[in-house]
């Protein structure tokens, strides 16, 4: 997650199932997009998704072939005990869970 006006460094990318040009704005992000497009139960990677009525976004919604959504959120270890790092991905998955998101979960990087 992050706010929605974020203006921190970016790399940019074509994704091929991403209809928009990838935005990744740390290496996490960056990774874990190839790993999706990999996957061949995802047939759309909708990146930086805003969340309705809040300052934040989610790092990844997808859509799989069944129909379902997934939701993924990056963040690096470090961050993984804050308060406000907690709270946030608490609303979250919150706010997925009350769209229906089932799928929802943490990509964490390695040590």
């Amino acid at each position: 997650m992050r706010k929605k006006n974020y203006k921190g460094r970016c790399e940019k990318k074509s994704v091929p199932k991403c209809n928009e040009i990838f935005k990744a704005y740390d290496a996490i992000q960056n990774a874990y997009v190839d790993v999706l497009s990999s996957r061949n139960d995802i047939v759309e990677i909708r990146c930086n998704v805003p969340l309705e009525n809040m300052d934040y976004t989610s790092d990844f919604l997808c859509i799989k072939t069944s129909g379902e959504m997934l939701v993924r959120e990056c963040l690096y270890r470090k961050l993984i005990t804050k308060p406000m790092t907690i709270k946030l991905l608490e609303e979250s998955r919150q706010y997925w869970l009350r769209r229906g998101v089932t799928d929802w979960g943490l990509i964490i990087n390695e040590e």
